[in-house]
């Protein structure tokens, strides 16, 4: 009998887009299984256009909860969206090939941001991106603006807003990168901790982890568990801005941290990231 591999996923295109890479993946390791998708409506994803914003957890909960019942056996998360701790009896088996960290702008004029007219609208939902982009430019507004990615795009050509800044990631797997106007560096306007990477989620002790294993990419795993890290230690949620992007290379790490437009950064052995991190977010202001 073969073996069938139920996979979960929230059902907005991005979502079914990422959740296409991993059953790539895991056809060809594995290429007798079946391999069902099965699309699961987060709380987010019924709330996504509302002006609340985003809680922790709103996109991954339900699908937390069917695996937990037995009705899905991997989830497929982004890892931004994951809290940086598992429920009881799940585990992150396998973190994907990082896409891209970085964010971009996407405006109606083509005009990069530095170059928008004074009083332009850039819409996002993100307090992060919001306070970075008023760091910068002081002088245009910034709109609340939520929503998938096509449905913010829809926005911007409809006039509510002058541009976007989005993840570049979500554009690429889109398609949609032939829209992008500029693309940010990531150590000038920072990433969410662990932008751009797909996570699988699973219950523990029943072999997925194992049948996992062959996905997971050990060096996009240790950079992003050092952002993570940094989410931890300055007590970070989806209210608060904050950013962070590490680079590993050869035993050594690049860290770039930010909270609340406040940045900072550190370099050293990679045996010492846990002090470098604990030292970077309390010079930011971080929890105690």
């Amino acid at each position: 009998m073969k073996q069938v591999i139920r996979v979960g996923t929230r059902g907005s295109m991005l979502a079914l887009k990422q959740t296409e890479e991993v059953v790539t993946a895991l056809q060809n390791v594995f290429p007798s299984a079946v391999i069902r998708v099965i699309t699961v409506q987060t709380r987010g994803d019924m709330h996504h256009d509302l002006t609340p914003p985003r809680t922790q957890g709103m996109f991954v909960k339900e699908l937390e909860e069917a695996l937990l019942q037995g009705s899905i056996d991997i989830a497929v998360h982004s890892l931004k969206d994951l809290p940086t701790t598992s429920p009881p009896g799940l585990i992150i088996a396998a973190i994907l090939p990082r896409k891209d960290p970085r964010d971009c702008l996407v405006s109606r004029s083509g005009q990069k941001l530095l170059k928008l007219p004074p009083g332009s609208s850039v819409g996002t939902g993100s307090p992060r991106r919001a306070v970075q982009i008023l760091k910068k430019r002081p002088d245009i507004h910034v709109v609340p603006l939520r929503g998938n990615v096509t449905t913010r795009m829809a926005k911007m050509r409809e006039g509510r807003v002058d541009a976007l800044v989005l993840a570049y990631a979500g554009l690429l797997r889109l398609g949609l990168d032939g829209e992008v106007t500029e693309v940010f560096d990531p150590w000038n306007f920072v990433p969410a901790p662990s932008q751009g990477v797909i996570a699988c989620e699973t219950r523990c002790g029943e072999g997925w982890e194992e049948l996992l294993a062959p996905l997971h990419h050990p060096e996009t795993a240790q950079a992003v568990g050092i952002e993570r890290l940094f989410l931890t230690c300055v007590g970070g949620g989806c209210q608060k801005a904050v950013g962070a992007f590490a680079e590993v290379q050869n035993g050594w790490v690049r860290l770039v941290g930010m909270l609340e437009g406040k940045v900072g950064w550190r370099e050293g052995p990679l045996a010492t990231r846990e002090t470098m991190v604990q030292d970077l977010a309390q010079e930011l202001g971080g929890k105690r």
